[in-house]
């Protein structure tokens, strides 16, 4: 049986770019497939259907609902009206064999360990500066066609209640990966999970 390498962290913290590395280059000879989440917001430059997200509507989602195949969702009120996050049970993940890497907040982290056991499902929690954080968001939102700043700031400081030291304790986090640096970062992220990865092979 597989685990589920579960990516957590602040807004521009890093952690999509550590999560594109690795299912892109695996770690060690762990090859790392993904269950692609689903969301309701618009489509940023430079993503694309099916690979960050599923870009889907309201519609779906409570067609999926109706069906009882929402692992787990999300819901954010933003300058620009409500948009869902989810993640469904779509056949994506089969845990006979393979490892997953996944990517979320805490909430929806817990949501799947639920579901699926917490065995297997494994934290990779990346930490960066506040101010470092805030400066990427700005680059990023300045490279976007029409940059979202109210949004921008809106995540920014609700981060700090949704990523709280109490709700990081109640998801059983303890190992944190500081993203100082990417590539020192992620060598310490795929030892960690080939440390998972092998102990579930001798089992």
């Amino acid at each position: 049986m597989g685990k589920i390498f579960y990516i957590a962290g602040k807004s521009s913290s890093g952690k999509d770019t550590i999560y594109r590395r690795l299912l892109k280059e695996g770690a060690g000879q762990t090859p790392l497939f993904t269950a692609v989440p689903y969301t309701t917001r618009p489509m940023r430059d430079g993503e694309m259907n099916g690979r960050e997200y599923f870009f889907t509507d309201e519609a779906e989602l409570e067609k999926l609902r109706s069906q009882g195949r929402v692992i787990e969702e999300r819901k954010y009120m933003t300058w620009y009206g409500p948009w869902y996050y989810f993640t469904a049970d779509d056949g994506q993940i089969d845990l006979r064999g393979k490892n997953y890497l996944m990517i979320g907040t805490l909430e929806s982290f817990m949501a799947v360990k639920k579901y699926f056991g917490e065995g297997r499902v494994i934290p990779i929690y990346i930490e960066l500066d506040d101010g470092e954080r805030l400066q990427r968001a700005l680059n990023r939102e300045r490279a976007q066609e029409t940059p979202k700043y109210e949004e921008m700031c809106r995540r920014f400081l609700a981060d700090a209640e949704d990523f709280s030291e109490e709700k990081i304790r109640e998801a059983g986090i303890g190992r944190r990966f500081y993203n100082g640096e990417l590539e020192e970062c992620l060598a310490q992220i795929r030892s960690c999970i080939l440390e998972f990865a092998g102990a579930e092979e001798e089992d």
